[in-house]
């Protein structure tokens, strides 16, 4: 059974008139009238009484206009939702985010996305950057909002954010009361960062500065994330240098204090497949970049 039969069929139904409905259709009558007739073959049943003065609905035309009816605004619907799904609008997308996105723009990109696009399901995932990359190979997120590391080349990284990077210090730290930390002064403490692998870009650039500032820092690498990082720094275990963004994060017994010079910064950006050509990832890449934007704009 075609749509077009269907519509033909509505069609006559309303005008009762196959003259009118052929009009309506943008077709000529001799056409309307076979595919009606079609439509009955196949039904088994007469839709319509017809004389040479008037078109009646019979018993069975009226019981299967009001399915028919039923049947073309599914079908409408159906396509509807298929291609706000092409232009993504509509469906499912799966996103992971490191910890310290959550204190950034991760709010931002969220709520603008939702407002932009209120049919979409969003659903998030808390990883690591490192793991992250693994999650998308494995088509378990879409996309990510990760820290630049070493990726597979399947996978695409585009930065969209870089931030100023403080120091958490114990609240009884002797530079607590600085108003800036020059970080030759911390080359007693110990760094508590999160592991190479997942910040590589970020790891490599605080041991360069410290060696630049004349010391070899002492590195506790084995901390999970930066919410346990902070919790070892409340106890006095040593300090953290987080992205600035994290200042908003406050917890009894830590300080954060900037850099000087405030030279250091760290980058936040995208993660997705290479292969994955979807309008849903497409639509979270512009709301995205957009968002970043407004945040460059504010400073």
């Amino acid at each position: 059974m075609e749509l077009r039969h269907l519509r033909s069929f509505l069609a006559v139904a309303e005008e009762l008139h196959f003259g009118r409905a052929a009009a309506r259709l943008h077709i000529s009558q001799p056409p309307l009238s076979q595919q009606i007739r079609r439509l009955e073959d196949e039904i088994g049943a007469r839709l319509f009484r017809r004389t040479n003065r008037r078109v009646q609905l019979t018993p069975a035309g009226r019981a299967f206009l009001a399915e028919a009816r039923q049947a073309i605004a599914s079908a409408e619907r159906a396509a509807g939702a298929a291609q706000r799904a092409e232009r993504g609008e509509l469906g499912q997308l799966v996103v992971g985010y490191v910890t310290s996105a959550t204190y950034g723009p991760l709010p931002d990109v969220i709520r603008m996305f939702r407002k932009r696009l209120p049919e979409v399901e969003l659903k998030l995932r808390n990883l690591r950057s490192v793991h992250q990359s693994q999650a998308l190979l494995d088509r378990r997120i879409d996309i990510g909002l990760v820290r630049p590391h070493a990726a597979d080349s399947r996978i695409v990284y585009e930065a969209l954010w870089r931030e100023p990077v403080v120091v958490a210090l114990p609240s009884d730290h002797p530079l607590a009361h600085r108003t800036a930390v020059d970080i030759a002064d911390l080359a007693t403490d110990i760094f508590l960062i999160a592991p190479a692998e997942d910040t590589a870009a970020f790891h490599d650039e605080v041991l360069a500065l410290c060696r630049r500032a004349g010391f070899t820092p002492r590195v506790d690498d084995g901390v999970p994330d930066v919410q346990a990082a902070l919790a070892l720094v409340a106890a006095g275990l040593g300090i953290n240098p987080v992205p600035a963004a994290l200042q908003r994060f406050r917890r009894r017994g830590v300080v954060y204090r900037p850099f000087r010079p405030r030279t250091l910064r760290i980058e936040l950006g995208l993660a997705w497949r290479r292969d994955d050509e979807s309008a849903l990832v497409q639509q979270f890449r512009r709301v995205a970049r957009e968002t970043a934007r407004r945040a460059e704009r504010r400073g």
